[in-house]
């Protein structure tokens, strides 16, 4: 199975599931045709592409119609999930060890990766219900309220709190993970990597996401008249226009405030003296050089690799070390420093506080001040 893309005018219009003849799988595209229809984006919509195509993989060697999957099919899912190398490429910094022989497997799908799958087959069974593609009301991807998620004390509380009746819920196949903790970068290593920025444009695009905390996506969406100088600030909005479908994961606009005159100062030296003069685009950040595609928005993928390049460099290139983690480290600079943390929801765009709350258990001045209060008493 492949997925495709089907594009106009550079920008993905269609992503479609396609069998091993090449023939599209008529139920998956329609699923992703509603996706498209609701204003999903074109990474979105390749991720749950990609996710569907190990259901239809599943379906095919079961040798089983999609329609008659059931909720026993879904454990038996999840076991082929738990067994299903991974085939893209590890981050390796130094020598490492694989398991496995030669009928097993090296490296297999991570827990996140499973059950990303398995929300995506969920989401995609529920459209079949209600396109009335799916017999029977109920899904195959079962689940169950969940009482002891209910009792957790920092579990986002819906608007009527406890006399809400909506009730927590867990899907029953699932795939224990660990709940990482925000990864934010080393003082020592970012004051090395910012200094060794040549390019106003790169200096720029690092700033915003480190002294802003944008989004890459954010950044790489941004239009001229996005930027306030006089007032500090940039406005963050949803836009779909992108040629290389780059869009900001938040559907709610936002203003996010700039006082560190480093950052605004390189984005104006950019646009003043290394910005194409003759571009018409209205983003920001273009591609530059002297090459065929200097006028075009800078791409996700351009941003990834240019930060790679200069971490492996500078020799600081670690797997943690990717363009979001600037966006970690604002995010817990502003915690540690005391923002609240409805204004730093604010500030990051987070839909839900759960998105936010990672921030507070990187060091959560309570549980110190009590650890400190313990071993204080036992001196």
């Amino acid at each position: 199975m492949r997925v495709l893309q089907e594009c106009q005018d550079g920008i993905v219009r269609r992503v479609q599931l396609v069998d091993d003849e090449h023939e599209p799988v008529g139920s998956a595209c329609r699923f992703l045709d509603h996706l498209a229809d609701r204003g999903f984006s074109p990474n979105t919509l390749r991720a749950y592409a990609y996710d569907l195509k190990y259901l239809f993989t599943f379906l095919s060697q079961e040798d089983m119609d999609w329609r008659d999957f059931s909720a026993p099919d879904a454990l038996r899912l999840l076991a082929f999930l738990r067994r299903t190398p991974s085939r893209r490429a590890a981050q390796r910094f130094g020598l490492a060890a694989i398991a496995g022989g030669p009928d097993t497997p090296g490296r297999l799908l991570a827990p996140s990766t499973v059950n990303r799958i398995l929300a995506a087959v969920s989401s995609f069974y529920d459209w079949a219900i209600v396109a009335a593609e799916y017999e029977g009301d109920a899904s195959p991807m079962q689940t169950r309220s969940d009482p002891a998620l209910a009792r957790v004390a920092d579990r986002h509380q819906p608007f009527m709190g406890r006399a809400s009746r909506q009730q927590p819920v867990r899907r029953t196949v699932t795939v224990k993970q660990p709940r990482r903790l925000p990864r934010p970068m080393d003082e020592a290593v970012l004051e090395e990597f910012i200094g060794s920025l040549k390019r106003f444009r790169d200096l720029a695009i690092f700033l915003l996401m480190l002294d802003g905390g944008l989004r890459p996506g954010e950044v790489l969406s941004l239009h001229l008249s996005d930027i306030s100088y006089g007032r500090c600030r940039v406005t963050i909005r949803k836009r779909d226009d992108h040629p290389h479908g780059v869009r900001g994961k938040s559907r709610t606009e936002r203003i996010v405030d700039l006082r560190e005159p480093r950052t605004l100062d390189a984005v104006s030296r950019y646009a003043m003296h290394e910005r194409p003069l003759e571009a018409a685009s209205p983003f920001i950040f273009l591609i530059g050089g002297k090459g065929a595609r200097r006028l075009e928005p800078l791409g996700y993928d351009a941003v990834v690799r240019l930060f790679a390049r200069r971490m492996a460099k500078l020799g600081l290139r670690t797997p943690e070390t990717t363009p979001h983690a600037l966006r970690h480290t604002h995010a817990t600079a502003m915690w540690e420093g005391g923002m609240r943390e409805l204004s730093l929801q604010k500030r990051l765009g987070h839909a839900s506080p759960e998105s936010t709350k990672i921030y507070t258990r990187v060091s959560d001045e309570a549980v110190l001040a009590d650890y400190t209060r313990a071993l204080e008493s036992n001196r």
